[in-house]
């Protein structure tokens, strides 16, 4: 039993960097209170990016994926990239530009949002809308970098490569869930995008997605 769970058990290392960032977190948190005047909110909103990066940077650090050989490599690398894609556009990173009476051909800011939320990179013009925020482009990064991993493990079973992809829940549900819980992007600003409480569910939907594809229970 204890060898099962081995994986899973925090080190003293781990512990003392948890501490480390959970107080860099909190510190900047207080810091954006002490010099601004936000009223946007509930304060889970403001919790929500840290735990996105938290668990990103977790998982990331925690996976270690082992090609069997160069082809096995290339496929996750280019389904890994496919992915980040297909949730990057429907988590909206990014997307095709919503074209509205007075708006600018070509606009490229820096949006002051919360912690986590910002400083968030925004653009747009004729052809394409971007809207960066830091802890969903961390978020869907290592989405993509688990299902790197995901292709390397179902690599070595009988089942391979895309059909090993669909072929486990930790794999497909992530993919379904990003297109029915994706929310606009930043360019509306904070109050407007967590109006919805779309953020409640994404959130919960992201733990669980990078939890079950650190597991990464494939078919063997």
């Amino acid at each position: 039993m204890s060898t099962a769970f081995a994986r899973y058990r925090p080190s003293g290392e781990s512990l003392l960097w948890a501490a480390v960032v959970l107080n860099a977190e909190l510190f900047a948190l207080l810091l954006y209170f002490a010099t601004s005047n936000y009223t946007s909110g509930e304060l889970r909103y403001l919790l929500y990016p840290f735990i996105w990066i938290n668990v990103a940077v977790l998982a990331v650090w925690k996976t270690n994926p082992i090609a069997g050989n160069d082809r096995d490599k290339l496929v996750g690398l280019a389904v890994a990239a496919g992915y980040f894609l297909l949730v990057g556009y429907f988590g909206g990173l990014f997307g095709p530009a919503h074209s509205m009476p007075g708006m600018a051909d070509s606009s490229l800011r820096i949006a002051w949002l919360p912690p986590g939320w910002g400083p968030a990179l925004l653009f747009h013009n004729s052809l394409v809308r971007v809207s960066i925020l830091p802890f969903k482009l961390v978020g869907y990064l290592a989405l993509a970098y688990l299902v790197y991993a995901t292709i390397l493990d179902a690599a070595g079973s009988a089942i391979s490569g895309i059909l090993g992809l669909f072929s486990c829940v930790s794999c497909s549900w992530p993919i379904v869930a990003s297109l029915v819980t994706g929310v606009a992007g930043a360019g509306s600003g904070l109050a407007a995008t967590v109006s919805s409480g779309s953020y409640d569910i994404s959130t919960v939907v992201f733990v669980v997605t990078v939890a079950l594809l650190y597991w990464r229970p494939t078919i063997r």
